[in-house]
């Protein structure tokens, strides 16, 4: 019976702190705003480019990996 009282005190104590826990990180912004990351990726207009010489170099490189694989066999 004595086991009993203290899982149900352990299991208070770990209640009590994690709804500390919760109004602290509410209090200090944490789930404010959820949506806006989801859609700001969706919004994002600026393409990103890729540098020529940098393409050019892994497709020599995946070549090179072809013409390897191709000997093996």
């Amino acid at each position: 019976m004595e086991l009993l009282y203290l899982m149900i005190i352990c299991s208070v104590s770990l209640a009590a702190i994690f709804l500390v826990i919760f109004i602290i990180s509410t209090r200090n912004g944490q789930f404010e705003d959820d949506e806006a990351p989801a859609v700001r990726i969706l919004l994002d207009s600026e393409i990103i480019k890729e540098d020529p010489s940098t393409v050019n170099k892994e497709t020599s490189k995946e070549q090179a990996n072809r013409k390897s694989e191709e000997k093996s066999d």
